[in-house]
């Protein structure tokens, strides 16, 4: 798609040289730029943002990328070093880099990295959040192809697309799944986005993944409530086997697609031992990476659709739930995208509510909502969209929704409870919006059936086609183990801010999950 590759688009780019840093590390910047002098900085972005170190003219100094950038990692030399002050609170911190004697248009870029919390387990926060920064990479098309435009190989060691970490604020344009007003006709073929982001040079990574789109909704909402996290990275799972020690309760927001075995083996473990995950993310754990070392820094492989045909052993990068991976992420969230991937989105739900209809209303996640059996939650933010999970489900006598009899036989856990959820579905070739880029060969629907049940005739087709988005708790293991709670919705934290019931939900969770007696839900 036009306007994908923003490769040097503003004058100045910029990346850091690890994606998380320790309160006794040092930051490198690793800046490029056609400017001769430049400007830092750095300001912590929780419930405000507060700047916390800044330099002045810097000598510029532009560095081409090269070509194989995008895979690789552009390897440029450190520009700028700062350390880490021991005061500074665990967190997302922002760089800003700006430019002189250019264009004001093209004369900032950001870069942006994570402050861990502190080394001693006894020291640390009861609620670890985890960015999501695989996922951030993996829509990433600076330097050239994203794991979405024809690469299978995407470097860390890069700058991310303009957008994706900071912007202008926008009430619904620059939304994938695009909230409809009273008797307003549905953006099904995404126009309204791909005019917004093309107008303003953003790469369509923006309605899918990064900081501005989900992790600062979530945390201006949440530290604004007083809630206190540590924050950690995706690579962090992967590369810190203590990085869970301490923590009573992981949380993951938004878009959290892509995990790498071992990051996976480490939250598995953590719950297991007592540990709670509280998920408010959509099509969380879909893909199954490899994290890979190069000169030029860290980079992730995922083979996606081709990898059942490519790769073979005990490191394939397709689907979790691949009979060639076989280890759904249903196992331990309790719902997969297989179930259920879009909502609003495309042909997917069009004219759908936009929010999670209530089956269990005496269920502690809805206390103090007011919502009642058969009520709409988030509907006018909404909250449900564009890529949601869900799981196979039946109707009790009762007429609440639960867990289908087979699905313990398909690998869900049995201790399984639906509170909420809404139709999802998935998508064939000519469903897509017609103005956003999709396989020509194929859809998920059809890469679905053909994987996962069991190949490409209509009772497959149709068997993948139809689903559900889902709110649920669940106990994925053992009855000692911990509890995981799942809202699965990409676009939950839209809801935050005006949303009470969404907010009360949220503040349910992450209490009852996040305070506890061992590492145990005190619920």
């Amino acid at each position: 798609m036009p306007h994908d590759d923003q490769t040097f688009h503003d004058a100045i780019e910029g990346y850091c040289g690890r994606l998380s840093y320790g309160s006794t590390d040092v930051v490198e910047l690793h800046v490029s730029t056609h400017a001769a002098t430049f400007d830092v900085h750095v300001e912590r972005w929780g419930a405000e943002r507060v700047p916390v170190w800044s330099s002045a003219a810097q000598v510029g100094r532009y560095v081409p990328p090269p070509v194989d950038a995008d895979a690789e990692g552009c390897g440029w030399p450190v520009s700028v070093e700062f350390p880490v002050d021991p005061s500074w609170r665990s967190g997302f911190y922002l760089v800003t880099l700006t430019a002189h004697g250019v264009d004001d248009d093209r004369a900032t870029a950001h870069a942006g990295f994570v402050v861990r919390g502190a080394a001693a387990p006894s020291e640390r926060r009861s609620t670890l959040y985890v960015l999501p920064t695989n996922t951030w990479h993996a829509y990433n098309t600076w330097g050239g192809r994203s794991l979405y435009t024809g690469g299978s190989k995407v470097s860390f060691a890069r700058p991310l697309g303009r957008g994706i970490l900071c912007r202008p604020e926008v009430d619904r344009d620059d939304r994938k799944s695009r909230p409809t007003r009273f008797r307003e006709t549905p953006d099904a073929d995404g126009e309204i986005f791909q005019l917004y982001r093309t107008q303003h040079n953003y790469p369509s990574a923006i309605g899918s993944t990064g900081w501005f789109t989900h992790g600062r909704r979530f945390v201006e909402w949440a530290e604004a409530e007083g809630h206190e996290f540590d924050f950690a990275t995706s690579i962090d799972l992967e590369s810190d086997p203590t990085v869970l020690d301490g923590y009573s309760l992981v949380v993951l927001v938004g878009h959290d697609e892509y995990w790498s075995p071992t990051a996976r083996r480490a939250v598995e473990r953590f719950v297991g031992n007592g540990g709670n995950v509280a998920s408010f993310s959509g099509n969380t754990m879909f893909w199954r990476v490899r994290i890979e070392e190069g000169e030029r820094g860290t980079s992730m492989v995922c083979h996606k659709y081709r990898a059942h045909i490519e790769e073979s052993g005990g490191d394939v990068t397709g689907m979790w739930a691949d009979p060639e991976v076989g280890q759904p992420e249903w196992s331990l969230l309790g719902s997969g995208s297989a179930f259920g991937l879009y909502h609003r989105f495309g042909h997917a739900t069009a004219q759908g509510v936009g929010g999670f209809i209530v089956s269990l209303d005496e269920h502690w996640m809805l206390e103090g909502t007011r919502l009642r059996y058969g009520d709409v939650l988030g509907r006018d933010d909404g909250v449900v969209g564009y890529e949601t999970m869900g799981c196979p489900v039946a109707v009790d006598e009762a007429h609440r929704t639960t867990l289908s009899p087979n699905g313990v036989e398909l690998g869900f856990p049995a201790d399984v409870t639906i509170v909420a959820s809404v139709p999802s579905s998935n998508l064939g070739v000519g469903e897509y919006p017609a103005s956003i880029a999709a396989l020509s060969d194929q859809g998920d629907l059809e890469f679905i059936a053909n994987r996962i049940f069991g190949g490409a005739s209509d009772e497959a087709l149709e068997r993948a086609r139809r689903g559900n988005a889902v709110m649920l708790e669940c106990r994925p293991f053992a009855a000692d183990g911990g509890r995981v709670v799942t809202v699965g919705t990409t676009d939950w934290v839209f809801g935050l801010a005006e949303d009470a019931a969404v907010a009360q939900v949220t503040r349910n969770v992450l209490n009852a999950l996040g305070v506890s007696e061992g590492g145990r839900s005190t619920v």
